[in-house]
């Protein structure tokens, strides 16, 4: 899946230097060019709206820390955010509730099980391992609020503040998706019959599923990821949205669970904080510096685009993001940030 020739990037951006807006652009047209042609993979069908989504869109959008937005291809292209909407959900619960109190009720280990598994709550005694795998995301939609109608108020006006404007809701995936969800509907009343739900069950999984059903571009998935970047603050509006332990443990989070069962090979290769949906999205965040959302609807068997992974596999090396490489650097160039800053400029 990490092609080895993205090994030829690593001297594009020189060691410890800024890329300028111009190398930005260019870098991502050299990634469109190279996967544009890209043919593995297919579109998710088990929800039939999405089975009907054109697979040859592909788009990709970088938004820095500072604001600066770079996008090309179809990054204005509309689909539903799917399991994205987790890591926003938890950035919020824990800016409401707190660290431990979210902590105690949905844990942070990887199940190294698919996304929809029954097996891995059962086998943890109906706790959820972690929020970005179903179970934990619907026992973390409930902990927003016990009425439903505050519930979804509260997550899409949580959501569209990530994002920097009002995002819609996608009435005919909502209703694609009410019709076919089956386990989650399941994983609920599990959940609820380890007492691990309070509210209504099939409420919670309604909410849920619209989370799920908001419509978003690359760009506005670029925004959001900015905004945990940048410690909470939306970079394009300068809207404090989380807080910066809000964004840290949902960072945190994205490193060990983000892309499924394979996080682990992500994190190895990739080495940034990740989240994939199955209508074809994957963000990327490099914690400080920006974030890089691609869009391509054909997936691997885990559920992640083909060729946005391929995307972050060589703009994490072209761009010197990758959090675990290290080089020396020259002593001049090192100093990227003001004492006491959190942000490092792309």
């Amino acid at each position: 899946m990490f092609e080895a020739d993205v090994q030829d990037v690593a001297q594009l951006v020189a060691t410890g230097s800024i890329p300028s807006s111009a190398e930005i652009d260019a870098l991502l047209a050299t990634a469109h060019e190279r996967y544009a042609a890209t043919t593995d993979g297919r579109v998710a069908d088990y929800i039939p709206v999405l089975g009907a989504a054109d697979p040859s869109k592909f788009g990709m959008s970088l938004v820095t820390a500072d604001g600066r937005t770079h996008s090309l291809g179809d990054s204005a292209h509309t689909f539903s955010i799917q399991s994205i909407s987790k890591a926003f959900v938890y950035a919020l619960v824990c800016d409401a509730l707190g660290h431990e109190v979210v902590h105690d009720r949905v844990g942070v280990n990887n199940t190294g099980l698919p996304f929809n598994s029954v097996v891995a709550l059962e086998l943890n005694g109906g706790s959820p391992l972690n929020p970005m795998v179903n179970a934990g995301a619907i026992a973390t939609t409930a902990l927003v609020h016990a009425d439903p109608t505050l519930r979804w108020e509260a997550i899409h006006a949580g959501l569209s503040a990530f994002a920097g404007r009002e995002l819609q809701l996608d009435e005919e995936v909502f209703a694609s998706e009410m019709l076919t969800n089956h386990r989650n509907r399941a994983i609920a009343h599990l959940l609820t019959s380890y007492t691990r739900l309070d509210p209504e069950p099939l409420g919670v999984v309604e909410t849920y599923t619209k989370q799920c059903s908001l419509s978003v571009t690359a760009a506005d998935l670029a925004v959001m990821g900015a905004t945990l970047a940048d410690g909470g603050v939306n970079p394009v509006t300068g809207q404090r949205v989380v807080s910066e332990q809000a964004a840290r443990d949902t960072l945190a989070v994205l490193a060990s669970c983000g892309m499924y069962e394979r996080s682990g090979e992500w994190l190895f290769e990739i080495g940034l904080p990740a989240k994939s949906g199955v209508s074809g999205g994957i963000l990327a965040v490099a914690p400080g510096k920006g974030a890089l959302a691609v869009f391509s609807p054909p997936l691997d068997e885990a559920g992640n685009s083909v060729r946005g992974q391929r995307v972050c596999a060589y703009l994490s090396r072209a761009l010197a993001l990758n959090l675990f490489a290290s080089a020396p650097r020259v002593k001049e160039q090192s100093s990227l940030v003001a004492p006491g800053s959190h942000r490092k400029e792309l």
